[in-house]
């Protein structure tokens, strides 16, 4: 003889389906793993084929750097007496240009390796600078007279010395100068040995061109009283970033142009600095102003003004134009979206139509589901998001609807399967698409979706009795 099994009631059922999508939570946190994992190797190989070209450049300088004497006064009690003794220190005035014209030009070189890209450029640096001394040295604790102006050495620094190409040039009041490796503690750079006699009555204009490669970005970090600076490359995807935007850009498929103006007003430090012979640098100037701003923030914390941050810089990213890891990431978030509709619909054709579905069933499909990202992920590496979508999505379509069709008895409802995961797809694609808009639209299909299940359910009697026979 043949014992029926009894049927389960519908909220027994309804909670089998979700402890059903619960035990596949874990696999779908792989999902996410493996896609971190695999935009980690991304990063490494893009860094490895970057490797020895330059990295992400910053441009500083040029400083004109003069050494000059200051003598100060010491009393001490020797003896029971009051003495005073004269002590003279050497020390260096940092002079920012008074105005700078600089002018950039990126070209850009992707370069590859296997599935992965990075993308380098080979810049050109040429720009004009012009010094003077200012009227109130005297305020700065300075003596025109004990100035050196003979000894002074022009500095320029940049973040990756491997970056700089052969032979800059660089003129100094309109002779050439012999340029020295190094910095003075500030990284990389370059500096020349220059006579700045001519700075005791007038302004002197320096002049420079050099190349410098880097990769993924290039900065700079304004210094002086009037910075005018022209940045153009024919990458057509940049990001401008950084403290300082520029006034005006025009970006189209050929590339694009960005043109800055800053004042020295806005970078909240003065033309001139000064430290102790052989102790100053960029950095150390910087870290001065920074203490400074600091300071006056914390003496004015009920106030009013606010003060630029040292070493601000403006910047310029040449961004690849997607991102498919993050594309990728984001689909995946969606995942818990694409087992409960597809379990809400096997759901619905097991208390509506009367057509049992197994633990296995509501597994596999659920298997099937999250194989579609591990799909789209490994495709996307090799041929685009793009494409890699339209080929995970069918395959997973087309899979489920198949086996739909013979779990459900009917190719029928095989089809509506396949449509409803079909339309899933396509709405998920529209959302990464539409990233500013994907919660307003997301939780718009959440709600119409509530309301057609709500509304199907309405006479199902959830406790296993006989559904309600009125209207």
């Amino acid at each position: 003889m043949f014992t029926l099994q009894p049927t389960r009631s519908p909220g027994k059922k309804l909670l089998f389906a979700i402890l059903t999508a619960l035990a596949l939570a874990v696999p779908l946190f792989m999902v996410w793993f493996l896609i971190y994992d695999r935009e980690e190797q991304s990063q490494t190989a893009v860094a490895s084929i970057a490797q020895g070209w330059g990295g992400k450049q910053v441009l500083r300088g040029p400083v004109l750097v003069i050494p000059y004497k200051s003598t100060t006064q010491e009393t001490a009690v020797e003896n029971g007496k009051s003495v005073t003794r004269v002590r003279t220190l050497e020390k260096e005035l940092a002079l920012d240009p008074a105005a700078v014209d600089l002018s950039t030009t990126i070209d850009p070189k992707p370069l590859k390796r296997s599935i992965y890209e990075a993308v380098v450029y080979d810049s050109a640096v040429r720009g004009a600078v012009r010094f003077a001394l200012p009227t109130d040295l005297a305020r700065y604790g300075v003596d025109r007279a004990s100035l050196d102006l003979s000894k002074a050495e022009l500095r320029f620094a940049i973040a990756d010395q491997r970056g700089l190409g052969a032979n800059p040039s660089v003129r100094f009041g309109g002779r050439p100068v012999s340029l020295q490796p190094g910095a003075h503690g500030s990284g990389g750079g370059f500096f020349a040995f220059v006579d700045a006699g001519a700075l005791a009555g007038k302004s002197i204009v320096a002049e420079f061109d050099y190349r410098l490669r880097g990769n993924a970005s290039l900065a700079l970090e304004p210094r002086g009283g009037d910075i005018h600076w022209r940045v153009a490359s024919s990458w057509p995807h940049p990001s401008f970033t950084g403290s300082f935007l520029p006034g005006a850009r025009t970006i189209g498929a050929d590339g694009f142009k960005a043109d800055y103006r800053i004042g020295n007003l806005s970078l909240g430090r003065t033309l001139v600095d000064t430290a102790e012979r052989g102790q100053w640098s960029f950095e150390s100037g910087a870290a001065a102003a920074a203490a400074e701003a600091v300071a006056a923030a914390a003496s004015d914390e009920a106030g009013t003004n606010t003060v630029s941050p040292a070493g601000a810089t403006a910047s310029v990213e040449l961004i690849q134009p997607v991102d498919l890891y993050s594309r990728v990431d984001r689909a995946a978030k969606y995942g818990f979206l694409f087992i409960g509709f597809t379990f809400m619909a096997l759901l619905m054709f097991d208390i509506i139509g009367g057509i049992r579905v197994s633990s296995v069933e509501y597994l596999l499909m659920g298997a099937a589901l999250l194989l579609f990202f591990v799909l789209l992920l490994a495709f996307a590496e090799v041929i685009g998001f793009a494409l890699a979508y339209l080929v995970a999505a069918s395959a997973i379509v087309g899979l489920n609807t198949a086996y739909s069709a013979a779990v459900l008895g009917s190719w029928k409802r095989g089809y509506v399967m396949g449509g409803l995961l079909g339309g899933l797809y396509a709405v998920l694609y529209i959302l990464l698409g539409l990233e500013a808009l994907s919660l307003l639209i997301g939780s718009v299909l959440l709600f119409v979706t509530l309301a057609g299940v709500m509304y199907a359910t309405r006479r199902i009697d959830w406790s296993g009795g006989e559904a309600a026979a009125h209207a």
